[in-house]
């Protein structure tokens, strides 16, 4: 048997071993998610009796009746709100992040140093959560206004920040600037023609987890709004949540008297959870174009 044949052997089983450990991460992570969807379309009792299952557990939609039913308003609106923080936000996150980040790439920028470590250090000390819940409050007045789900710990992020500054020194060579410099480029020139779409894959990738982090965020929500009117999805369903459990936990005195115990609670907290979900894996394939576009795009080696 020759090299050649040992090293296709070796190849063989090395790509094989690949696809094995893909594959069970990827079962590893549809899995729980089809958990998910069978027990919220099963029947509460069952769940009870039988546990949980890839397939529903005696059919039901009334998981799904009792949210879109009774509150179906409030859900649409949920979303409607939760989708405008999402494309708003992400669309800021995304214009002023890479702004501050660029120049702090730059080795002519004579501050850069101080102003990195100014944001490295918020990265690893804060004030608590009592300091900033009294700064955007009291000072930026927030409280039940829609910037309360835009701007605490979304728009700016330092982790992001960094992220941006490194891709940007790493992939945004000296001589390209120079060169649109001699060739009469302003500095906005600069960034919109170059850094921009030579940093797309960076853009790309930190878009789409600010979007998720936007989609998921509650904390905002529950800290700052106690207005329903202004509740996101995530807000509101976590506050349907708890208030089932309230009404579960009645159900031993005379809370069975009236029925309450007959709610399928754990069946909506799975329904919920797919209701908060599904949107974003909808969306997910799109921006994982746009990520896959980019990686294509490179710049001047040295």
């Amino acid at each position: 048997m020759d090299d050649r044949t040992v090293k296709g052997a070796s190849d063989h089983a090395f790509q094989v071993l690949i696809i094995i450990i893909l594959t069970a991460l990827m079962l590893a992570a549809v899995l729980p998610f089809l958990l998910l969807i069978s027990s919220s379309f099963s029947d509460e009792a069952a769940l009870m009796q039988q546990g949980y299952g890839f397939l529903p557990r005696n059919f039901s939609t009334y998981a799904y009746k009792y949210l879109f039913v009774t509150n179906r308003a409030k859900i649409f609106k949920a979303y409607g709100i939760t989708f405008a923080n999402t494309i708003v936000g992400t669309t800021l996150a995304l214009a002023v992040a890479p702004l501050l980040a660029w120049p702090l790439s730059r080795a002519d920028f004579p501050r850069a140093r101080a102003l990195t470590f100014v944001i490295f250090f918020t990265m690893l000390f804060n004030g608590g959560m009592v300091a900033q819940y009294i700064m955007w409050t009291s000072i930026f007045h927030i409280r039940n206004t829609w910037f309360a789900y835009l701007f605490p710990n979304m728009v700016f992020n330092g982790f992001y920040i960094i992220l941006y500054k490194t891709n940007f020194a790493s992939n945004i060579h000296p001589a390209l600037v120079e060169a649109a410099r001699l060739d009469g480029a302003g500095e906005f020139y600069i960034y919109r023609k170059i850094v921009l779409p030579l940093s797309l894959p960076i853009i790309a990738t930190i878009g789409l987890m600010t979007g998720i982090n936007y989609w998921n965020d509650w904390n905002n929500g529950l800290y700052y709004i106690n207005d329903t009117s202004l509740y996101s999805l995530q807000v509101f369903l976590n506050n349907m949540m708890q208030n089932m459990r309230a009404l579960v936990s009645m159900s031993s005195g005379v809370g069975a008297d009236l029925g309450i115990g007959d709610l399928p609670s754990i069946s909506i907290r799975m329904a919920i959870a797919v209701i908060g979900t599904i949107p974003i894996l909808v969306l997910y394939p799109f921006f994982q174009k746009a990520f896959i576009a980019g990686i294509a795009l490179g710049g001047v080696k040295e």
